[in-house]
């Protein structure tokens, strides 16, 4: 029985065999290397205690959907509205009632510390039940209450998705995610925000907790405002300073805020490698230090290549035709490559070291991680 062996191509047209290659990805190498930052404001480095964010959340109606409402499914959709239409007047058995253009959505907000009644909030808005599509829906009015359960704002207006649905019959097309959105200054605040006011005395929280840091505030505000009198400040630990406003700014306790938070301070910074394996992104400091050390680096990279070939016999031969598998494992091995660094060394000279010798990415990552693992890189490495 003769055979005849087909191409890739012919095969891929007419069998539409699959073929299988596992190889290693090519890395994209994005490499930041920090220059010393400039002396940061002090409302950069941390918060004033108690001025902070409130979050509201409140359960509401959107309705005007054209059909992508709540289905029957979502039962307290139909007793929301029930609820509404009684609060208007208008009693109705949410048994009875089928209304597809209404959706139950939960609205967020966050109120800003200093926040005055009659200012407005942007508010967000998603839907809870089965609705597909919050597109052209109005949400109708809905108090936001903070955790405590007290009502700070109210929200309604039409909501915006920033996407949409389209289809029927099974097909259909969507963009983004069309059951949230939002309302820009869709809320209106009823209530003022639960901020301390200005004392004379204040609590500074560092965002980033370092002893260093605290102290280094410590001194330039004592420097500015003490004048040869007591310390106006005092580190409490690594995240807190408290400061206490000299006698000249007790009638005004909002201009030396103001003038402490345009102090200019040199925070401290930790040396830190950040590694995203994912996406071959490194990010090294500029004062990251290195030990003396050798290094022997190698390449292992294994190709296996699957492809299908088709046999088909002669025909009136009585023959079956037949799919057979052609696999191919190529293996190669790269000669070690070694650099030396000296004592000293700075992540620039590891850099242009592992670029001369032409490593990538996921070399690099594997370098840093046993360099940490010797005792060398005189770091952090953090992996995301």
């Amino acid at each position: 029985m003769s055979h005849r062996s087909l191409t890739v191509a012919a095969q891929n047209q007419r069998l539409r065999a699959a073929r299988v290659s596992k190889r290693y990805a090519a890395w994209m190498l994005v490499l930041l290397l920090a220059a010393p930052l400039p002396a940061a404001r002090l409302k950069d480095l941390g918060n004033w205690e108690g001025v902070r964010d409130n979050q509201l959340v409140g359960y509401g109606l959107v309705v005007g959907l054209a059909g992508t409402g709540d289905k029957r499914q979502t039962v307290f959709s139909a007793q929301s509205l029930t609820n509404l239409l009684e609060r208007m007047g208008v009693t109705v058995n949410p048994a009875a009632i089928q209304v597809r253009n209404t959706a139950s959505v939960m609205v967020t907000a966050t109120l800003p510390p200093y926040a005055q009644p009659g200012n407005r909030i942007d508010t967000h808005v998603a839907a809870v039940g089965d609705a597909t599509n919050l597109q052209g829906g109005l949400l109708v009015l809905t108090p936001l209450k903070a955790a405590d359960g007290q009502v700070f704002a109210a929200a309604q207006g039409p909501v915006v998705t920033g996407g949409f649905s389209a289809g029927r019959g099974g097909n259909t097309q969507s963009l983004n995610h069309p059951t949230a959105g939002r309302i820009p200054n869709g809320a209106i605040i009823e209530k003022t925000a639960p901020s301390p006011a200005p004392s004379s005395r204040l609590r500074l929280q560092l965002r980033q907790a370092d002893f260093t840091t605290a102290a280094r505030i410590v001194e330039a505000i004592n420097k500015k405002f003490s004048e040869g009198g007591p310390a106006v400040a005092k580190a409490e630990n690594s995240a807190l300073v408290t400061i206490d406003a000299p006698a000249r700014y007790s009638t005004h306790p909002v201009q030396f805020v103001s003038e402490l938070e345009n102090l200019a301070v040199d925070a401290d910074r930790r040396a830190r490698i950040v590694i995203n394996e994912r996406t071959g992104t490194i990010v090294l400091g500029k004062e990251v230090r290195i030990a003396p050390v050798a290094i022997l680096h190698g390449a292992l990279s294994v190709e296996i290549q699957t492809t299908y070939d088709v046999s088909q016999p002669a025909p009136l031969s009585g023959g079956r035709t037949t799919v057979t598998p052609q696999t191919n494992v190529d293996v190669k091995e790269e000669k070690a490559k070694s650099i030396m660094l000296k004592n000293g060394a700075t992540v620039e000279d590891l850099v242009k070291s592992l670029t001369a010798i032409g490593s990538t990415p996921r070399d690099i990552i594997a370098i840093l991680q046993n360099l940490r693992a010797a005792g060398a890189l005189e770091a952090e490495l953090e992996v995301i």
